[in-house]
């Protein structure tokens, strides 16, 4: 698609729909960089967080027994939509349902581009590579869910979507590795991981805005990938955690790749090399 014309940032006001983990540091950065910035929660206690970090604050809630959303959140130019389903959501259809009544509100807005937040979990652990010209096949209830609302906000004629993959997302207060600490016996030991830094969340989002590379998927994956065993024992290690054990196998896996972070935004990742980033931990 072919990029548009870039604009003066302070020009620009972008909206995110779910301020969370990594929301509200896109959020951050965003305001550093001389946007103009309004975030949504679905709390009324987070409210204060978001405007004490300078972003303006909206309640927004697509749930079924939702108020009337404030349409004022969706007076910006660009939205990011960062809400995704739940691990164990019980029916997909529940969230499509949320995700049709947010492409309505955005398709009655001025929104022109929309970035949507999705997982590298949209894909079935078929023992293979992939790069964002491979079909997903989900074979989750989550992955289900998020490849339906990606076909759903491509297909709206009113605005341009822009879908981002992220791996695993790994960094402040949020170490996978406490998650294997002491277990024994952990399948898939020699399994490819698929991983991504918050740093680089953030920077794959910022220069994205900046080259105006709106229309395309993105996975959003380090390239570089260790096994399992590899790198979460080195982790616990590093982090003073009981050492895990992991089953020598490779089962049921898969290994993320991006053909289009460098084709079309250059991008050359902050955390390349994790075994690298794990040894600075001791610093």
């Amino acid at each position: 698609m072919t990029k548009l014309k870039p604009l003066d940032s302070r020009q620009e006001t972008i909206s995110i729909l779910g301020c969370g983990w990594y929301g509200l540091a896109l959020g951050k950065a965003l305001l550093a960089e001389g946007y103009r910035v309004k975030g949504s929660t679905t709390s009324e206690n987070k409210l204060k967080l978001l405007e004490e970090a300078g972003i303006e604050p909206y309640l927004v809630n697509f749930g079924e027994t939702a108020l009337p959303h404030n349409q004022a959140f969706f007076a910006s130019d660009i939205l990011f939509i960062s809400i995704p389903p739940k691990r164990n959501l019980p029916q997909p259809e529940d969230y499509l349902r949320k995700m049709k009544a947010i492409k309505l509100a955005v398709e009655r807005s001025q929104v022109q581009q929309v970035v949507f937040i999705s997982s590298t979990g949209i894909f079935e652990d078929g023992n293979f590579v992939v790069d964002e010209t491979v079909n997903p096949q989900p074979d989750s209830p989550a992955g289900n869910a998020l490849l339906g609302a990606e076909k759903l906000l491509k297909n709206s004629p009113v605005f341009t979507t822009t879908i981002i993959r992220f791996g695993g997302l790994f960094g402040p207060n949020r170490n996978l590795a406490k998650h294997f600490a002491g277990r024994q016996a952990i399948a898939n030991g020699l399994a490819p991981i698929n991983l991504i830094h918050l740093d680089d969340c953030i920077q794959i989002s910022l220069e994205l805005l900046k080259q105006k590379a709106f229309g395309h998927i993105y996975h959003g994956v380090s390239p570089f990938h260790p096994s399992r065993a590899e790198f979460y024992t080195k982790a616990c290690l590093v982090n003073g955690l009981e050492s895990p054990e992991f089953l020598p196998e490779k089962s049921a896996w898969k290994e993320i790749i991006s053909m289009n972070l460098p084709a079309q935004l250059n991008y050359v990742f902050k955390v390349a090399n994790w075994g690298q980033w794990v040894a600075k931990m001791t610093d």
